[in-house]
C-alpha cells in the first residue's frame, strides 16, 4: 500500500499545473461549504440571543381595530384599555405580569439637541417582563403612573444622540414643550429580530403618554410573561376568554384582539433561520460536487494517457486490485489535499466576510469535518469509475497502445 501510494503521489506531481487546477475545484467547494454553514450558524445564533432580548414568556396583546369594529358601526375604535390588563392581572392566573403599552413617535429636545424616537408608554411590570437592566437611575414605579408623572427612563441610542458623554439622569428633556425628568438610563440591547433598534425608545408611564401627549384614553398594545414557558397556551386561552367577555363579543364574533407568543415567534424566526442555513449549506455542496466532477474527468484524461504504463505494470505482475487501487489513491489524496486546503480557505474567507461585510459568522467544528469527510467521498466516488475501468484494460491491448 505504502508503494502504491508513492506511485499515486509521483503521478500527481507529474502534472502539477493539472493537479493544482483539479484541487481548486474541492477548495472552493470545501470553502463554500464552510463559510456558508458559518454565517448560516451565525445568523442563527444573532437571531437567538436578540430573542432573548425581547424577554423570556412574552404575550402580546393587539387590539384589532378595523374589520370587527366596522360590524358594529364603530370603524377605527380600539378597545384595548388599561382596565383591561388589570382585570387579566387580577383574574388569569397563568399570567404573573402585565404592562399596558402606548406607543408614539415624536422629537426629544434637550438643549440645543433634537432626536426623533419612539416614546412608549408603559408600566412598571415592563421591566420585569422584557427583563431589562438599568444603566443608571430607576425605573417607573406605580406611583408615577397614578400621578402621570413627566419622568421618563432613556434607552442608550436616545442618550448618545441627545447627551453624548453628559450623564443624562436628573436632567431635563422636552416632548411637545412638555419638559420630562430623566430617571434613568437602560442598558443597550441592540437590534430586535425584525431590525429595529429596541435602544432608540423613551419610556414614560402610560398615564402620562394618553392624557399628556396623545390625548386619548386607550392602549395600543400590552405585554403580558405566562408563570412559565409551559403555561403560555393555558394564559393565551385565560386572556381571550376573560376579554371576549370585557369586550362583550358574541359567540359568532370574532375577537378584536389578539394574542402572540413570544415563542412562536422565535420559532417561526428559528425556522426561518434553519431554512435558509439548509439552502446555503445545500448550495456549497453543489459547489463540492462540481469539484468532484472535475476530479473524475482528470482522472479520466489520466487513465487515457497512460494505458502503456498500465499496461506495462500488468504485464509485469501487478493485480486488478493494484491499479483499481493506485487510481483510487491518486483521487483521494487530490480531494484530500483539497479538502484541506478548502478549509484553511473557508475559515480565512468566514472572518473576512464577519469583519467587512458585517456578517455574523460561527465556525463549527462539526460542519469542518463533514466538508473534509465529504471532500474525501467525493474523492472516492469519482475516482471510482476512472479507476475501474483503469483496472480493466486488457494488458495486450494496452501495451500497444501509443
Amino acid at each position: 500500500m505504502t508503494a502504491l501510494f508513492k506511485i499515486a503521489v509521483r503521478a500527481i506531481l507529474r502534472n502539477k499545473l493539472r493537479s493544482s487546477l483539479t484541487i481548486l475545484g474541492i477548495v472552493i467547494g470545501v470553502g463554500a461549504v464552510i463559510v456558508m454553514v458559518s454565517i448560516g450558524q451565525g445568523a442563527k445564533a444573532f437571531v437567538e440571543k436578540q430573542l432573548e432580548s425581547l424577554g423570556t414568556n412574552v404575550l402580546i396583546i393587539i387590539p384589532i381595530s378595523t374589520t370587527h369594529a366596522a360590524t358594529r358601526g364603530t370603524t377605527g375604535t380600539i378597545t384595548l384599555t388599561a382596565e383591561d390588563t388589570f382585570a387579566v392581572t387580577k383574574e388569569c392566573s397563568a399570567v404573573s405580569y402585565v404592562s399596558p403599552g402606548i406607543r408614539t413617535t415624536t422629537q426629544v429636545v434637550y438643549g440645543n439637541m433634537n432626536w426623533t424616537t419612539g416614546v412608549s408608554g408603559t408600566g412598571p411590570d415592563y421591566q420585569i417582563i422584557r427583563d431589562w437592566t438599568l444603566k443608571d437611575g430607576r425605573f417607573i414605579t406605580q406611583q408615577d403612573v397614578n400621578a402621570m408623572a413627566k419622568v421618563c427612563v432613556l434607552g442608550q441610542t436616545v442618550v448618545t444622540n441627545l447627551f453624548g458623554t453628559l450623564d443624562p439622569v436628573g436632567r431635563w428633556v422636552r416632548v411637545k414643550n412638555i419638559p420630562f425628568r430623566v430617571i434613568g438610563v437602560l442598558f443597550p440591547k441592540g437590534q430586535s429580530p425584525t431590525g429595529q433598534d429596541q435602544d432608540d425608545m423613551v419610556l414614560m408611564p402610560y398615564t402620562t403618554v394618553q392624557r399628556k401627549i396623545m390625548g386619548v384614553t386607550h392602549i395600543s398594545y400590552a405585554l403580558a410573561s405566562s408563570t412559565t414557558a409551559e403555561s403560555r397556551f393555558e394564559a393565551i386561552d385565560q386572556i381571550t376568554s376573560l376579554l371576549r367577555q370585557r369586550h362583550r363579543l358574541r359567540p359568532d364574533e370574532e375577537n378584536d384582539f389578539t394574542v402572540i407568543s413570544q415563542v412562536e415567534f422565535a420559532s417561526t424566526v428559528m425556522e426561518t433561520s434553519h431554512t435558509m442555513s439548509v439552502l446555503l449549506g445545500s448550495i456549497a455542496l453543489v459547489s463540492l460536487f462540481v469539484g468532484g466532477i472535475g476530479i473524475m474527468n482528470i482522472m479520466l484524461v489520466s487513465t487515457t494517457e497512460r494505458t502503456r504504463e498500465i499496461g506495462i505494470r500488468m504485464a509485469v505482475g501487478a493485480k486488478e486490485k493494484d491499479i483499481l487501487f493506485q487510481f483510487l489513491i491518486e483521487s483521494t489524496v487530490l480531494s484530500s489535499i483539497g479538502g484541506i486546503a478548502g478549509i484553511i480557505f473557508g475559515i480565512f474567507t468566514s472572518k473576512l466576510v464577519s469583519y467587512y461585510g458585517g456578517w455574523p459568522s460561527l465556525l463549527s467544528s462539526p460542519s469542518i469535518a463533514v466538508a473534509f469527510l465529504f471532500s474525501n467521498m467525493v474523492g472516492i466516488f469519482f475516482g471510482y469509475y476512472p479507476a475501474r475501468k483503469a483496472s480493466r484494460l486488457n494488458p495486450i491491448e494496452a501495451l500497444r497502445y501509443e
